[in-house]
Parts: C-alpha cells; structure tokens; sequence
C-alpha cells in the first residue's frame, strides 16, 4: 500500500486570457486511466467548438501511467508541458484538460508552452493540492470510567479522532500516522494504568489541504 503523496483536492476550473485566446482549464482527481479518458471526453463534449482540447494526465503510485495530448497544436507545446506542471509539482492521480478558443493572434511555439504551463498551474490552484497521508485506525476500548480522561486528551493531542461508540466498553476510533501506533499505544496505556485494550482496525489515507 502506498504511502504519503500529493494530488488535487477535486475538481477545479480557471480561465487565462492570453494575446485574445482563451484558455480555460479543468481538473480533477482520476484514479484509473477509465476515470481520466471519460473527465476529457466530457470537457471535449462540452467544448466541441473549441480550436483545441488539450490534456495530460498521470496515474499510479510509481507515475506508471503517463499521458499528454496536444490536440492540434505543434507537437510538444501543449500536453507535455502541461504533463510537465503535474510532475514538477509532484501531484499524482491527476487529469487536466485546457481548452483554448484562438483569439487570432499566433502564440508561437515558446509561448504556446508557456500558455499551457501557465493554465496548468492555475488550474491546480484553483482545485487545491492535498496531502494524502497514510493512516492506522485504532480502536481504543476501555472502561467508562476512563472515558472522561481519555476522550479529552486525545482531543488536545496530535491524533484525530474519528468517533466514540458506547457499548459494553466505550470505543474510541482514533487515527495515528503509520509510524507513530507504538508511541501513541504506549501513551495510551500509560494514562489508563494499562487497562485500555488497543487494536488496529483499518488503514485509511487522511487528506491536508496545500495551498
């Protein structure tokens, strides 16, 4: 399972005006190269009098999946430099297209791919990068009469709490990073005189906005 790494929030849209072409841009999060094929699909049908619908998009925990189109413009000054912006930024599992209405005034090839880095970024902006960190969720049962001590603690420390279930012990779901589950068990059964009992339920990715 993969670890911590960067991608977009969700789903974001911009618009740049450059030399009286308009290049407007969308992204979003894609996890398989189905789900980013149908996201340009989409914009192309929605765009379908556009000059140009360019995309680029990257996929995978090792970036095994990497795709840049240029859709009529002068191979290398579209796709790649906005597959480029993706990379240098780190951001995976992401699609973005550009569409660009031609305002009549040519570009040339230096500043197309400028244009496009351009669009690129300000699209990631607009749709926010997040983090996404590994996370170990545990469950934390212990007697009621810890529940007080336990429940304010964890809520004035470092670790999120997810949720509490009261049944014939109260459960306290609380999510540590992977490498912190000794440290917080040990703080745990420190504060309970070693009466808590602790079990990893699932690990789930938490997401930290960027920017």
């Amino acid at each position: 399972m993969r670890k911590d790494y960067k991608t977009v929030q969700g789903y974001g849209e911009s618009e740049i005006n450059i030399q009286k072409s308009r290049f407007i841009t969308y992204i979003n999060r894609a996890e398989s190269e189905e789900e980013a094929q149908d996201f340009i699909i989409n914009i192309k049908e929605k765009h379908k009098s556009a000059n140009h619908n360019c995309s680029a998009y990257i996929i995978g925990e090792h970036d095994n999946i990497q795709k840049a189109n240029d859709d009529g413009e002068p191979s290398g000054t579209a796709g790649v430099p906005m597959l480029e912006v993706l990379k240098k930024q780190g951001i995976k599992d992401t699609v973005v297209v550009v569409t660009r209405y031609f305002g009549g005034i040519k570009l040339g090839g230096g500043g197309l791919i400028r244009a496009y880095g351009k669009a690129t970024t300000e699209g990631i902006d607009a749709a926010k990068v997040v983090e996404r960190k590994l996370h170990h969720l545990l469950k934390v049962s212990i007697d009621y009469t810890w529940l007080g001590k336990v429940e304010n603690e964890v809520r004035n420390s470092v670790y999120p709490l997810k949720e509490i279930n009261y049944a014939e012990l109260v459960e306290v779901l609380v999510y540590t990073k992977a490498d912190e589950e000794r440290d917080f068990t040990n703080w745990i059964a420190e504060m309970t005189n070693g009466q808590a009992q602790i079990e990893l339920v699932d690990k789930e990715f938490l997401e930290f906005v960027l920017n």
